[in-house]
C-alpha cells in the first residue's frame, strides 16, 4: 500500500510521462514537490521501486518511471555525431537512449523502421523551427522529394537539410537565407528522414514535436561533427 506522497508522486510520474513521452529527472520531481534535496526524492522512488510501482533506468539522469506507462515506450539511441555510413549505426554506441511513445510521432508501437536521433547544431534550419540543441529524431527509409534528412555528402561530412532535386540532380536546402544550398559533387546517402523533434526546455522536461507535414529548408549541422556549410 503506498503512502499519501508516495502516491502523488507516482501520480506525477506517470502524467508527466504520458505528457512529454519522457521519464521526469529527479531534479523535476524534487521541484514539483519542493523537497530540500535530492536525497529526498531518492528515499521516495526507492520505496515505490521497493513496492515493484517504477523502474530506474540505466542513466540516471533520466530518473524513474512507471511500469505500466514503460510498456508503451520505444527505447530511442541518441548519437552526438551521424556515423558515416548506415552499417556503422550498429557499431556505433550511443551517448543515451530516450524512452518515447512512438504514437507522437504517428509510428505504430514497435516502429516497422528504425528510429534513432542525433543532436543539432546550428543556425541554418531555424525556418524550419529546428533550433540549436533540438534531438531529430530519424527514420531509416528511403527519402522523397521534400524530406529533411540528414545526409552523408559525398562520403566526407553529414548535415541535416531538405532534400529537393534541381534538373534531376539532389540538393540539399537550408532553411535559412545565410545559408547556400549544397549540391553533391559525387555522391550522396540518406541517414535518416526527420520525423519529429524533442526540444529540452529545462532539465527533466521536453517538448515533443510530429515534423511529418511541418519542416521547412535544411542544414542544421550536427554537434561535434564535420558539415559543410
Amino acid at each position: 500500500m503506498l503512502t499519501e506522497r508516495q502516491q502523488s508522486i507516482l501520480d506525477f510520474i506517470r502524467t508527466f510521462q504520458e505528457a512529454h513521452g519522457i521519464p521526469p529527472s529527479t531534479r523535476a520531481i524534487q521541484r514539483q514537490f519542493a523537497f530540500a534535496s535530492q536525497n529526498a526524492v531518492m528515499c521516495h522512488l526507492r520505496a515505490l521501486a521497493a513496492k515493484g510501482m517504477i523502474e530506474q533506468l540505466a542513466d540516471r539522469s533520466w530518473g524513474l518511471r512507471a511500469r505500466e506507462i514503460q510498456t508503451h515506450l520505444f527505447e530511442v539511441p541518441v548519437y552526438g555525431t551521424i556515423p558515416a555510413g548506415l552499417p556503422s549505426l550498429q557499431e556505433q554506441s550511443p551517448d543515451e537512449t530516450l524512452g518515447i511513445d512512438p504514437a507522437l510521432f504517428g509510428l505504430p508501437t514497435p516502429p516497422r523502421q528504425p528510429i534513432w536521433a542525433l543532436r543539432v547544431s546550428g543556425d541554418s534550419m531555424v525556418d524550419a523551427h529546428i533550433l540549436d540543441g533540438d534531438l531529430a529524431v530519424l527514420e531509416r527509409r528511403e527519402p522523397r522529394a521534400g524530406d529533411i534528412i540528414a545526409a552523408l555528402v559525398d562520403e566526407t561530412s553529414t548535415t541535416l537539410k531538405r532534400l529537393i532535386y534541381v534538373d534531376g540532380k539532389p540538393v540539399l536546402r537550408p532553411a535559412n537565407p545565410r545559408y547556400s544550398d549544397i549540391h553533391p559533387q559525387h555522391h550522396l546517402a540518406c541517414q535518416g528522414v526527420l520525423i519529429g523533434l524533442i526540444r529540452r526546455q529545462f532539465a527533466g522536461q521536453a517538448e515533443v514535436g510530429d515534423r511529418r507535414s511541418e519542416i521547412g529548408g535544411q542544414k542544421a549541422e550536427i554537434r561535434d561533427q564535420k558539415a559543410k556549410t
